[in-house]
């Protein structure tokens, strides 16, 4: 496996989850990878996944995936070089899983 902050994880060994977001979230402040992201209830409006340690000042420059105003699971498959932020759109719930 490939040293690094960009290792390839495979989606079924991402060993870390958070369950139950509805607002902007760092759930992991280094590099990391995202595996998934499920949307349990939906809105509207979708959310966003960043490559960031904060939920502050993030924009389109660190913006790694969209997450889907639809519910579902989304293989992301992504990697992240500062840390991780999920940003759930206004009304939706997600979990992520990650490395």
């Amino acid at each position: 496996m490939p040293q690094g902050p960009f290792q390839t994880v495979s989606l079924g060994n991402a060993n870390s989850s958070a369950l139950d977001l509805t607002a902007a979230t760092v759930v992991k402040a280094t590099h990391g990878f995202v595996a998934t992201v499920s949307v349990i209830a939906t809105s509207s409006t979708a959310g966003a996944i960043y490559d960031a340690t904060s939920t502050s000042g993030d924009s389109a420059v660190s913006q790694i995936a969209v997450i889907p105003a639809t519910v579902g699971t989304y293989v992301i498959n992504f990697p992240a070089k500062n840390g991780i932020v999920v940003a759930p759109g206004a009304g939706q719930t997600v979990a992520i899983s990650y490395n």
